[in-house]
């Protein structure tokens, strides 16, 4: 990769995590409703296998995905705005934290149900086969979805008719407050896939271009007709499951002790050493990812709620616009 590429990896981490920094703020504000859940320290997963990710390509997220939406191009502002229930959101103000979207962008989701994503994703993979057009799916999960029958029924069907898609499992060790140990009869998530005579490896969560390397690898093995692998990557969160969560299930060392592999530090640090990056240059970028999040902010308080005719919008496919609390008849909607 070149410098460019190089800082631009790094500024999309770095946007990430001041995003989130200050969706934390909005959130104890009380600008943020619902449930927040914050991507601070995972950063280099989504950044890696983003980056790895051809501009056609599909990509299916659980519900930690902020950092997912920006890597994929959405803007910050808009972002922002769903998270505040606005109108200018990328999803209309309606689905806020966990269900971020943007079909211009083949971004699906963003799920609230854990590993219900799965089968949509692998469906997703069969119409690629199907039209014959060389892309691939990239579906994220957490560790805490291998547990459950979606999980299995889809690496399934997808070994079986040898499907364009990955699946990437970020193990942060945590499905809410339940470390993997007490969870999973398998502690190397990765090794589930052998199971279904499909690839499998584990990479660093924490190395942005191990990741991006990874990813890589296993996207063009499935865009040349090899079929699905999983790739499991070792990552932690710094902050908890959500915003509402104590942290009671984890002792603040462990915590501290992961923070001395912090992603967005040690890959400036890597940058600077190899030459790639002064300190000056750092803190103007520094400066810049402030001013986008500040101008996202602004943009989603200025932007105005939906109107209440949008409840009856994006729910059937190819339906004309209706008044509010007017019945849907048979035939109508497909």
């Amino acid at each position: 990769m070149n410098r460019d590429e190089l800082v631009s990896l790094y500024h999309q981490m770095l946007l990430i995590r001041r995003f989130e920094e200050k969706a934390a703020e909005e959130y104890a504000l009380g600008k943020i409703g619902g449930f927040l859940h914050l991507y601070i320290g995972e950063e280099a997963v989504a950044v890696g296998a983003v980056s790895a990710m051809a501009k056609d390509d599909h990509l299916v997220t659980h519900y930690r995905d902020h950092g997912y939406a920006l890597a994929k191009g959405c803007e910050p502002k808009r972002v922002m705005a769903e998270l505040f229930g606005k109108a200018t959101g990328v999803s209309g103000g309606k689905g806020g934290s966990m269900h971020l979207a943007d079909v211009s962008r083949h971004f699906w989701g963003g799920y609230a149900i854990v590993g219900g994503h799965l089968p949509l994703a692998t469906g997703i993979a069969l119409a690629c086969q199907y039209q014959e057009n060389r892309q691939v799916v990239l579906c994220v999960l957490g560790e805490g979805a291998t547990n459950i029958g979606e999980f299995h029924e889809s690496l399934n069907l997808a070994a079986l008719w040898r499907l364009p898609i990955v699946y990437l499992v970020e193990n942060n060790s945590y499905g809410m407050g339940t470390h993997l140990a007490r969870a999973s009869a398998l502690k190397a998530i990765h090794a589930k896939g052998c199971a279904y005579g499909m690839p499998s490896r584990q990479v660093d969560g924490m190395d942005v271009l191990l990741v991006r390397e990874a990813v890589s690898n296993a996207l063009e093995y499935a865009r040349d007709g090899l079929g699905p692998s999983i790739l499991e990557a070792m990552t932690y969160r710094y902050r908890g499951h959500s915003m509402a969560d104590p942290e009671l299930y984890r002792h603040r060392e462990e915590v501290e002790t992961w923070k001395l592999r912090d992603p967005v530090r040690h890959f400036e640090t890597s940058l600077e050493m190899g030459g790639f990056l002064t300190p000056e240059q750092a803190e103007e970028l520094s400066r810049q990812v402030d001013r986008e999040i500040e101008e996202a902010v602004a943009f989603a308080e200025q932007s105005p709620e939906p109107e209440p005719a949008a409840i009856c919008e994006d729910v059937y496919a190819g339906t004309q616009e209706r008044e509010v609390g007017t019945p849907v008849g048979l035939g109508q909607g497909r």
